[in-house]
């Protein structure tokens, strides 16, 4: 897969790897058995100790051979398992459906990625938090409709980023809180099977659910399940996933914009290389990259929430095939885009000098809305000023075009305004008046931000260099 040959961290591969799957396979039926042996079910040790040596010694040729046979994959991994733990081949998988271990691997390797992606969040939040406190009184031409509006700062910029980022962080958290096991339950999810195996004895089946979800680190069940676990809880996953990959298209359309103006620029390599045809070229390839990744899994989510939707009364298969696409690849989409957002994040130049050009030639039509205020508190018409100040701009349009220095208050009707000094009203407003609260809000918020991710329990994962 491209993703994980050219975009994807090691870690993440490694965790959706057909190794690291079939291997917790072995372990739910290992740790099934032991808590079955526990609970009373006459295991012998040499069945615990030979599927203990064996969960990671997986013949995949061998496991092929029976699939073609079978054509069922659960069976087939239980002959190849049962072929090298045979004083185990009678009670390997005992009471339970296949489920138990698609499932139950598939819970397990969702949590542990989305750990892996709460850490790397973290780090992000803390990247983009110091960016926005370097850039926060640093002026800029702010945008609306990617025209020039009144400025903001760079650094206000960064924060925003950071703020759309921990709305998903907030929610994934709350997720990682109480993120259920399926457990122990059977084909239809009734216990059945396991009620039968300890003649009608729920305390026993209890125990059973209780020591294979605290094996493998769980701390709550699903209530209620069917053959599988509710597959909405995948729509909750990809819920979160997507609104990263949401807010980091918005970041990366942002950086593509301004890289336009040279306000910013993607960092270049020694021999990077920017067109095949043109030796000029400075291409913003990594927040490109950032919107690429971002569209396909923002558009996972709706596949997930359809599987859900179509699930039938206790289980049908449809499901199966979408799965093992969508949700690898969205943990790997994810955790690629990461990658990136903390590099860009880390290494994304501003041209301080740039942003200041890009300012100053906007800066005449960056005071009419200040001068229209204050000739309003003085008693002027404001339809009337309005009027005067668009006509104004409308005439300085072509000057600016040609980069000519301009004075747009020269052009305005002195008797709409009651004959008040528009110079001298210009020439009292600043660059700070103009970006008003921008600062302020960037440091509080970087330092709530900051105080929060210190207080929680997430451990920092360090992210390192994009691939390519």
């Amino acid at each position: 897969m491209v993703l994980e040959s050219r975009y994807a961290s090691q870690e993440m591969v490694a965790l959706f790897s057909k190794e690291s799957k079939y291997s917790n396979w072995r372990k739910l039926w290992l740790e099934l058995a032991k808590a079955e042996k526990l609970a009373g079910h006459p295991i012998l040790p040499e069945a615990i100790k030979e599927m203990e040596s064996n969960t990671d010694s997986i013949d995949f040729e061998k496991v092929s051979e029976y699939e073609r046979k079978f054509k069922h994959e659960v069976i087939a991994h239980i002959h190849a398992y049962s072929d090298i733990c045979p004083h185990a081949k009678g009670i390997i998988h005992l009471g339970a459906t296949s489920s138990f271990v698609m499932d139950g691997s598939d819970l397990i390797l969702y949590r542990d990625a989305l750990r892996i992606i709460q850490g790397k969040l973290k780090t992000t939040l803390l990247s983009l938090s110091k960016r926005a406190k370097d850039y926060s009184n640093l002026p800029c031409l702010g945008y609306t409709h990617f025209q020039p509006a009144q400025p903001t700062t760079m650094g206000k910029r960064f924060a925003s980023w950071a703020q759309d980022l921990l709305f998903s962080y907030r929610d994934l958290n709350d997720l990682l809180s109480d993120f259920p096991f399926i457990g122990v339950k059977g084909a239809t999810g009734t216990q059945s099977s396991f009620l039968k195996l300890f003649d009608g004895d729920q305390s026993k089946v209890d125990l059973v659910e209780k020591e294979v979800a605290k094996a493998f680190g769980f701390t709550s069940l699903f209530p209620l399940v069917s053959q599988t676990y509710p597959r909405i809880q995948d729509g909750r996953i990809l819920a979160i996933l997507s609104r990263i990959a949401v807010a980091l298209n918005k970041m990366g359309t942002d950086l593509r914009l301004l890289s336009h103006s040279k306000e910013v620029q993607e960092p270049l390599s020694k021999h990077q290389v920017g067109s095949s045809a043109m030796p000029h070229k400075c291409n913003p390839i990594r927040s490109e990259r950032l919107c690429s990744l971002s569209r396909q899994l923002i558009n996972l989510e709706r596949t997930a929430l359809d599987t859900a939707a179509n699930q039938w009364l206790e289980r049908s298969l449809d499901d199966s095939a979408s799965r093992r696409l969508t949700m690898p690849q969205a943990f790997l989409l994810c955790d690629s885009l990461l990658h990136l957002a903390h590099h860009l994040s880390e290494s994304i130049e501003v041209d301080e000098e740039q942003v200041g050009f890009e300012l100053d030639m906007n800066l005449p039509f960056l005071k009419l809305e200040p001068i229209l205020m204050e000739c309003c508190k003085q008693g002027c018409d404001r339809e009337k000023v309005h009027t005067e100040l668009l006509n104004a701009a409308k005439k300085g349009y072509t000057s600016t075009r040609r980069g000519e220095k301009i004075n747009l208050v020269s052009f305005v009707d002195p008797n709409s305004i009651n004959g008040l000094d528009l110079s001298k009203i210009e020439a009292s407003i600043t660059i700070n008046q103009l970006i008003g609260n921008a600062p302020l809000q960037v440091m509080q918020f970087s330092s709530d931000l900051e105080e929060t991710l210190k207080q929680d329990r997430v451990k920092e994962i360090e992210i390192e260099s994009v691939k390519i």
